[in-house]
């Protein structure tokens, strides 16, 4: 073999063994390095942390190497032929060029970036601010006239998500390739997919807006939706979530809370109190005087109900053969109805058993006709 053919080789032999090297060299320090990390695990908790960032760091290692190494190694074994010297010079070229493309469109990139530096620096500190006001109108500290503390953080996420939307109208020309027809024609598809797809999440934060500035209901209250009755335990953007007083959790879409009748008990107690109510039938033979005294002595003897305002009775129906009388009393206690109603109507057959007062029904009465 030609001395110089072998010099060649070995040459070669040397540049491909020190590329395979700095790779082995690579993973035998990577590898080092987690069983010194597995190590210090046992010693601090903490070290487990390292793990993440150690192997982002090689993984770094390893591209950065390939993308030097790999072209300086291959351009080197090109050149060392005749054959070949003229694609090593082609070679360099297809990565010298882009890699100066990018270095020229880079600074010449850099004013703009400059200001989506700045600019994304406002509305970050922007919105930050108006997080810090909205707690502040939260807590209390800061009172607006007309305008309720709970309306602080939706109103806080509305203004954030448009300041958002205003940032990325301004900073979108700004952004790498804003200008040319691929990236707007990728928006307005993405815009369009997003808008048909959205349609009902759109509805539902729209609901949830509207919910929350007519005050329909707050966190904790006990409301009926529909037919479902219980308290809020979650007030979102998209969902209410509700839970019934079997301890059921019903989750319902807020623009099928905004279409549904909601009834809130809380507020009512909020405003004076609670009215609760029930029905009794009694016989045209016993005196009304007595019969409302009875049942407002049964209403006060219910825990949960008001002594003021006082229990009140009114006579709905003068029926075949009985009279309908429906006991109102007040309550400040609406997340204990069903307790509260029990033990009302408990009360209220003592309490007429005590009086001597039977509680009748047309079926009843009708069986007693026939005896």
């Amino acid at each position: 073999m030609d001395s110089h053919l072998l010099l060649v080789v070995l040459e070669l032999l040397l540049v491909w063994a020190l590329f395979c090297g700095w790779f082995y060299l690579l993973a035998w320090t990577r590898r080092a390095l987690f069983r010194r990390i597995a190590r210090l695990a046992g010693k601090l908790v903490s070290a487990n942390r390292l793990r993440g960032p150690v192997t982002l760091l090689f993984r770094a290692a390893y591209a950065i190497s390939f993308l030097l190494l790999f072209p300086a190694a291959l351009t080197f074994t090109l050149r060392q032929f005749p054959a070949t010297r003229d694609m090593s010079a082609a070679w360099v070229a297809w990565f010298r060029d882009p890699i100066v493309q990018l270095w020229t469109n880079f600074v010449a990139y850099l004013p703009n970036l400059a200001f989506l530096i700045v600019w994304v620096t406002c509305i970050y500190f922007l919105i930050r601010g108006l997080g810090l006001f909205a707690r502040w109108v939260a807590t209390g500290a800061i009172a607006i006239p007309g305008f309720h503390p709970e309306w602080a953080d939706p109103t806080h996420r509305i203004l954030a998500f448009l300041i958002g939307a205003f940032g990325l109208v301004v900073a979108f020309p700004y952004l790498p390739g804003g200008g040319s027809p691929a990236f707007q024609g990728v928006s307005i598809f993405i815009g369009v997919l997003v808008s048909i797809g959205s349609g009902s999440a759109i509805g539902n934060i729209v609901a949830g807006v509207i919910l929350t500035y007519t005050r329909a209901f707050r966190v904790g209250d006990r409301v009926r939706v529909a037919e479902h009755m219980g308290d809020i335990v979650e007030k979102s953007t998209w969902v209410t979530r509700l839970r019934t007083i079997k301890n059921e959790d019903i989750v319902i879409p807020n623009s099928q809370v905004l279409s549904m009748a909601i009834t809130n008990f809380t507020e009512g107690a909020r405003q004076g109190g609670l009215i609760l109510h029930t029905t009794v039938t009694i016989g045209y033979d016993a005196p009304w005087p007595k019969v409302h005294r009875i049942m407002i002595d049964a209403a006060l003897r219910t825990d949960g109900i008001l002594r003021k305002p006082s229990p009140f009775v009114f006579q709905t129906a003068l029926n075949d053969y009985n009279v309908s009388y429906e006991i109102n009393a007040y309550t400040d206690r609406p997340a204990e109805m069903a307790r509260i109603y029990s033990d009302l109507h408990r009360n209220l057959q003592d309490t007429f058993h005590e009086g001597g007062i039977e509680i009748l029904s047309p079926m009843y009465n009708q069986l007693r006709m026939e005896t």
